[in-house]
């Protein structure tokens, strides 16, 4: 039995004076104190790990001025505060202690756009792609870009200065604002925008905390303009920090605070929103890709792309390619980076060149394809081979691509995982190739693995050592190569941090700046934050503040991950590996990752909360010396007792009662998981939150009672068959009133289907696809194997969607091929979502042994559902190993193609048809919606595939009364608004449990692909 765990850090009590003032002053965002909330805040995309008091979740600028005023009392002077976007920093910019104040929760609105002027005003909250998604219709899109992008707040973006691909041309995040709204500690609101430097000059008159402000930064950096000019680098990346170096123009006549907000990292003040600047998009767009034989080719020949005047260069390496080439991500891009025969490809540029001109476009492209070819005849610069992309959605999934490979590295086989500490150094392009070489040389002289990736036409690569920082000798080294890597930056005359901003690795500032540029920082810093309260540790202390910095060799994730034994650590693999990458968090809605987070907006609830609430968990379990893998080795031989019973009982009893467990923190998290399995494929390290939760809710449930939903849900597959033999009177009961009343009060569960009627056995009664025995197939000559389908039951579509299983044994003999219902035997999804896994295990077993001796006949196994014929091949293997032996169930679309192979394809035509994806089978299999368009067109008939999100069903997720309104949203993201602008009629769904939700939310259902296939077939 797992033990009660109870040593959660303790809250302060000053913070939680200030959280009871803040709500009776009327703050009207939410407040987060819990152990479990506190930790998803104290991790980012970084190696370093922080656990702030408390967290903040504000909805409006009133309310970040609110909390402003309240800490500038006396009572709270010595309160810590962090702004945090979407958390997807390198190196720890919004980790810190005290209160933390997330922005992107609730502050994401876009408040207003001009496009004839060309801009548009937005709070700190709202999305890169959201924004550009908001932008499209209006020609326009947001230039600066970044890898992270489907989650980075522009809050986050403007405090980092970031800036990715087409840096060169578009510049960095601060060339684009044109002014912010910021909120000071004292609650006055700071609003900026260029100006004269006369008008600077009236402002800084004044005698209040904004007018000293004003006066502070135009005499330090007026006096200090010359050093400040020889002292920065002449880079595209000029600086992440104060920039000092832009406050002004060239001429000095020009003065905008703003620049000075930029890059400083939330030590500021509170961004809340921002004036941007925004692009027209380009008309014409085209990519080369640029194949190498090594890296190093790849990084000498990439100045002449920029000669060639290109928007972009970008860089990979045959790392992260080979990452790239096992992730579900490659299928959308093997067509376009194709392999050259008789070569092997060891690096990539990827180069783009954009623009309104298509003659001018073409003609760069064309230049620059004679150029390589010359060079790949004549054997130089290590070119193998072009491809050019035209096509917009094409370059899209490349690039894609490319930004996966941040998270793609952090899925490298063994402990050591490449990691951000280092990574985004920018030196004069022209130097790149001669800086890696020497970076190369120094990891090389470690024996370190690395993979690198950039943008080559700004001077800005990143590398990334593998390390295992559970390892305090990793660790120490971690450090020194740091400090390496400064001194060989510096000797090419380039920056640490060219695009990632300073966060931890601030304390190489003073070295970089010199005493008296530093001093400078600290000056400004002291007029907007003299007493060191904003994301102190940062940039730089206050002048007169002796606090100190952060340093890069400070507590890291790896510091409790090491607490934990490496055999346990190896068995939880993916809660232990998840790398912050924070791709989980992704904006939109059309997107399967991770619906509870999408409908939630908490943290807890995403595949990165629920590894990080495991983790710890495993923590503080190894802290008791209690073994998890131990106690699941056990189960097997304790059997169920009234002494076990009676010490579950009195555990719950306690729960109810308010005894503090982080367990039940976990759980909370585990249970608003769907269980959809996007986070398997779609992340890059691909955390499998479904196969670690059901672990968890096993071991959980040795301590504490189940409802007995779960138990009913774990054993639908013993019951529904039985229920099966008279559907009409189980619905009958089922219907009535006070039945749902007593199912939803004191079991839990709403709006459970009703049974078939007919029932499948009903409508096949007499044909002999249902009545043909095992005994009776092992009987069939080799001709009659070779006519036969064999259809897998299922217990969700068999019992509760009959129609779906009878039509497709009609397809089939349509197709002139004879089918076989196969006798039911129990799947067990159900038991392993609801972490019953001792029985799931005795029921994969069972299962695999008879579909293994079905498999050895030597015909097809079809089954219709996505969830449970996928569960064959994954939770099976998972519990089973090589136990689950070689039978191969195959889904319809799988099975089809080969059968219509040989009959000739009609011409497509009529009215369309329109495929809603079900989220495990279109992350899993990514072909299939594809798939399915082509068995239509072969058939004559065309099927479009619709993009959308998670149903909210998953299962009998959306059936449980805790969940209901959770379902109903999910489906209300991004379901609903297809459903009602297409014909119902038309539209289809392979998921039962999607066809489910569809009829319980639109009041009539729709059809399986291969019911539309039986009517076009006629």
């Amino acid at each position: 039995m797992i033990p009660q765990i109870s040593q959660a850090p303790g809250l302060v009590q000053l913070v939680l004076n200030f959280l009871q003032a803040l709500e009776q002053q009327g703050f009207t965002g939410d407040t987060a104190t819990s152990y479990a909330d506190r930790l998803t805040m104290a991790t980012d995309n970084s190696i370093y790990q922080l656990l702030p008091d408390a967290v903040l979740f504000p909805r409006s600028t009133a309310d970040v001025a609110l909390l402003a005023r309240l800490a500038s009392e006396e009572r709270f002077k010595s309160l810590v505060f962090t702004p945090r976007g979407g958390g997807t920093g390198t190196n720890g910019q919004s980790l810190n202690t005290g209160i933390v104040v997330d922005m992107s929760r609730y502050m994401n609105r876009i408040i207003e756009i001009n496009p004839e002027q060309g801009w548009v005003r937005v709070e700190a909250g709202v999305i890169k792609d959201q924004l550009n998604q908001y932008l499209k219709p209006y020609g326009y899109f947001f230039a600066p870009e970044l890898s992270t992008s489907n989650r980075a707040t522009l809050g986050g973006m403007i405090n980092t200065d970031a800036s990715g691909q087409g840096s060169l041309v578009y510049g960095k995040t601060s060339d684009h604002v044109m002014g912010v709204r910021a909120v000071l500690l004292n609650g006055d609101i700071l609003d900026t925008h260029p100006m004269s430097t006369a008008l600077a000059e009236d402002l800084g008159r004044d005698d209040s905390p904004t007018g000293k402000i004003y006066r502070t930064v135009l005499e330090r950096c007026r006096e200090q303009r010359q050093l400040i000019i020889d002292k920065f680098p002449k880079l595209n990346r000029f600086l992440t920090g104060y920039d000092l170096r832009h406050v002004f123009n060239d001429s000095l006549s020009q003065f905008d605070l703003t620049r000075i907000l930029c890059g400083s990292e939330g030590t500021l003040a509170f961004i809340t929103e921002a004036k941007l600047d925004i692009t027209r998009l380009p008309k014409v767009r085209r990519l080369v890709n640029i194949k190498y034989d090594s890296f190093d080719s790849a990084l000498r020949n990439a100045p002449f792309m920029v000669e060639a005047r290109a928007l972009s260069v970008e860089t990979v390496d045959s790392k992260v390619l080979n990452l790239a080439r096992e992730d579900i991500v490659w299928h959308s891009v093997s067509e376009l980076i194709t392999d050259v025969p008789g070569k092997e490809m060891l690096g990539l540029n990827i180069v783009e060149f954009a623009g309104d001109d298509l003659e001018l476009i073409e003609g760069q492209v064309a230049s620059l394809c004679e150029r390589l070819d010359s060079l790949i005849s004549q054997g130089e610069g290590g070119v193998i081979g072009w491809q050019v992309c035209t096509e917009l959605a094409g370059i899209e999934r490349i690039y894609n691509m490319r930004k996966k490979a941040v998270g793609l590295l952090g899925n490298a086989k063994g402990q050591a995982k490449p990691i951000p500490f280092a990574e985004d150094t920018c030196v004069p392009p022209q130097h790149l190739a001669d800086y890696i070489t020497e970076f190369r040389a120094l990891l090389d002289s470690h024996n370190l693995s690395y993979g690198m990736f950039g943008h080559v036409d700004a001077g800005v690569l990143h590398v990334r050592p593998a390390l295992d920082m559970t390892d305090p000798h990793q660790e120490v080294l971690m450090k020194r190569i740091s400090d390496d890597v400064v001194a060989l930056t510096a000797k090419y005359g380039g920056l640490l941090w060219g695009e990632h901003g300073k966060g931890f690795r601030a304390e190489y500032s003073p070295a970089f700046f010199g005493e008296t540029l530093y001093e400078e920082l600290r000056r400004i810093k002291a007029v907007f934050d003299p007493d060191n309260r904003l994301n102190p540790g940062k940039i730089c202390p206050p002048l007169g503040v002796d606090d100190p910095m952060m340093q890069v060799d400070a507590v890291k994730r790896g510091t409790f991950d090491r607490q934990i034994p490496i055999a346990v650590r190896t068995s939880w693999r993916g809660a232990m590996e998840c790398n912050g990458n924070g791709l989980c968090f992704n904006f939109d809605v059309k997107s399967p990752m991770c619906p509870s987070m999408k409908i939630t907006s908490n943290r807890i609830h995403s595949p990165k909360g629920r590894a990080t609430l495991t983790r710890e968990w495993l923590r503080l379990l190894a802290d008791r010396g209690v073994d998890p893998d131990a106690l699941e080795k056990q189960m097997p031989e304790k059997r169920a007792s009234l002494r076990t019973l009676i010490e579950r009982t009195r555990n719950s009893w306690h729960a109810r009662k308010g005894e503090y467990d982080f367990s039940h923190e976990v759980k909370e998290a585990m249970s608003g998981c769907l269980a959809c399995k996007a986070c398997s494929t779609q992340c890059p390290i691909k955390i499998d939150v479904p196969e670690f939760r059901s672990r968890f809710l096993q071991l959980y449930h040795t301590r504490y009672l189940r409802p007995i939903r779960d138990h009913l849900v774990a054993t639908v597959e013993s019951y529904a068959p039985l229920m099966a033999r008279a559907p009409k009177t189980f619905n009958f009961f089922m219907s009535q009133p006070w039945v749902r009343n007593l199912s939803a009060r004191h079991i839990g569960m709403i709006d459970l289907p009703m049974l078939s009627t007919p029932s499948l056995q009903q409508q096949l009664v007499g044909h002999t696809s249902a009545n043909t025995t095992l005994e009776q197939l092992e009987s069939y000559s080799a001709e009659q194997k070779a006519r036969t389908v064999l259809v897998v039951q299922d217990p969700f579509t068999s019992y509760y969607d009959a129609q779906v299983v009878a039509d497709f044994v009609r397809l089939v003999e349509k197709l002139g091929l004879e089918p076989v219902v196969l006798p039911f035997s129990p799947n067990g999804k159900a038991q392993h979502i609801k972490g019953f896994l001792q029985k799931f295990a005795r029921t994969a077993r069972k299962t695999s042994e008879f579909l293994n001796r079905v498999a050895k006949l030597g015909m097809p196994m079809v089954g219709v559902d996505p969830a449970l014929v996928l569960c064959y091949r994954d939770e099976y293997k998972q519990t089973l190993g090589e136990d689950r032996g070689e039978f191969h169930v195959q889904l319809v679309h799988e099975w089809l193609p080969g059968v219509l192979a040989n009959r000739e394809a009609a011409a497509v035509g009529g009215e369309s048809w329109y495929l809603f994806g079900h989220c495990t089978e279109v992350t899993a299999l990514p072909t299939a919606p594809n798939q399915w368009s082509a068995i239509f067109a072969r058939l004559g008939a065309k099927l479009e595939n619709v993009s959308v999100g998670c149903c909210g069903m998953a299962g009998t997720y959306g059936h449980e009364v805790k969940n209901h309104a959770n379902a109903l949203g999910i489906y209300e993201l991004s379901w609903h608004q297809a459903m009602q602008r297409l014909p119902r009629q038309r539209c289809l769904a392979t998921g039962y449990s999607c066809r489910s939700q569809v009829k319980r939310v639109e009041g009539n259902g729709v059809r399986h692909p291969l019911q539309a296939l039986l009517e076009i077939m006629g």
